[in-house]
């Protein structure tokens, strides 16, 4: 079972979008298991007050609820993912482009969004 370790705007992408690939994605890699890093959940939960977002930061909370939550902690997503990827390497879910770059300069790989189909970058 391969973890993908998921940021706060892939995880909305996930839970509100259509992905044409989503099922095809788990035979090129091994079977797919999603998780939440500590972080991440509470940057949603803070984000669910934003009038503009809060259906789909709603939705997104629902949608991780039996999702494995990990011992991620810190105050920003990003540099805790970073951080994560220089120690243990694996697999960021993520959308932000300058976080791409980081995780792939720190030896990371990235699953992504292109054209609604999930790609994976390394």
């Amino acid at each position: 079972m391969v973890e993908v370790i998921c940021d706060t705007n892939f995880l909305i992408h996930l839970a509100t979008k259509r992905i044409k690939n989503i099922d095809s994605i788990d035979t090129e890699i091994g079977s797919i298991s999603y998780v939440v890093p500590e972080v991440v959940k509470n940057e949603l939960i803070d984000l669910k007050d934003d009038v503009q977002k809060k259906q789909d930061i709603l939705t997104t909370i629902d949608f991780i609820k039996n999702f494995k939550i990990i011992p991620i902690h810190g105050k920003y997503a990003d540099k805790e993912l970073i951080n994560h990827v220089k120690k243990n390497r694996g697999i960021i879910g993520t959308m932000d482009k300058e976080l791409k770059n980081k995780i792939k300069q720190n030896g990371g790989s990235v699953i992504s969004f292109r054209n609604d189909k999930m790609i994976l970058e390394s």
